[in-house]
């Protein structure tokens, strides 16, 4: 419960992570420090504060947490998992994600399994996830990261939009059209041992693959989508890709997890199926 309230922030984060009343989690916690003889943490207006003595005792807390995590693991009978797995995922990818993760329910019955859909990037330990389902360029961070697959990606635009504003001939020419990205993107394009980064700008932004490829199919700009997010549109007509002579970098798949933290089976069994839906000869690698 402490390992609980230290890594939410707070007794109420806690309480609904634990599913349990605030006031009943505020009475442990008390009981605890009086127990140590220590004040574990410092009550604010906005949650807590780990006092020194709370930070060393929440590091040696979740040691014991991992070490019970561990022999659950090995009492349980082969193959079977239990206890509750937290995902956080893109929305964007929730429909390619969904079969995986109703396979994992189904094989493991005693498994409950709660997905949160968020396209943003939320705090897995703040917010009690074992692990987090990425998909992009994964930057540096300190999470520790395991890929499981790729996406091919292509540059697309619809018909109409290039009747009105001309076909694109060369990387460059997109500097002359609206581009439709999630942010301040850099679209690189490959041809042969060539590379040309190019930033992309327009006047529509969205964190959500879909909504960027719902605008780029009724010609609001162009966008680089992955293959998997076109494919309904290309087949309908309403997107095509341009520029095919030049390659852009697949978007990874990932799994992500805080460092310092025991695997768990049931993690490994999600990278597994992940790995095995999306597979490609990077998967298997580390990072």
């Amino acid at each position: 419960m402490f390992v609980e309230i230290a890594d939410a922030g707070g007794v109420n984060s806690a309480a609904r992570r634990l599913g349990l009343a605030k006031s009943i989690v505020s009475r442990r916690l008390l009981r605890l420090e009086d127990e140590l003889g220590a004040q574990l943490v410092a009550r604010t207006t906005r949650g807590v504060v780990l006092t020194e003595a709370g930070a060393h005792f929440r590091d040696e807390a979740a040691k014991v947490c991992a070490v019970i995590d561990n022999a659950r693991e090995d009492m349980s009978p082969a193959g079977a998992l239990r206890g509750l797995l937290r995902v956080a995922a893109p929305a964007s990818f929730g429909r390619q994600l969904a079969p995986v993760l109703a396979e994992l329910a189904q094989r493991h019955k005693d498994l409950h399994v709660h997905i949160r859909f968020n396209d943003r990037y939320v705090d897995l330990a703040a917010e009690g996830f074992d692990c987090a389902i990425r998909v992009g360029y994964l930057s540096d961070s300190n999470l520790v990261a395991r890929k499981v697959g790729e996406l091919p990606v292509r540059l697309y635009a619809s018909p109409t939009y290039l009747s009105e504003h001309g076909e694109l001939q060369t990387p460059s020419d997109v500097l002359q059209h609206s581009c439709i990205t999630p942010g301040a993107d850099v679209w690189n394009f490959r041809r042969g041992v060539e590379t040309i980064p190019l930033r992309p700008h327009g006047r529509f932004k969205a964190d959500n693959a879909f909504v960027i490829a719902e605008a780029a199919a009724r010609g609001v700009g162009i966008a680089v989508l992955g293959e998997i997010i076109a494919a309904p549109y290309v087949a309908e007509g309403t997107l095509t890709p341009v520029l095919q002579s030049y390659d852009l970098p697949a978007v990874g798949i990932y799994i992500v997890r805080p460092q310092g933290q025991h695997l768990p089976r049931k993690v490994r069994v999600l990278i597994d199926l992940l790995a095995e839906a999306f597979a490609t000869p990077s998967a298997a690698n580390a990072r």
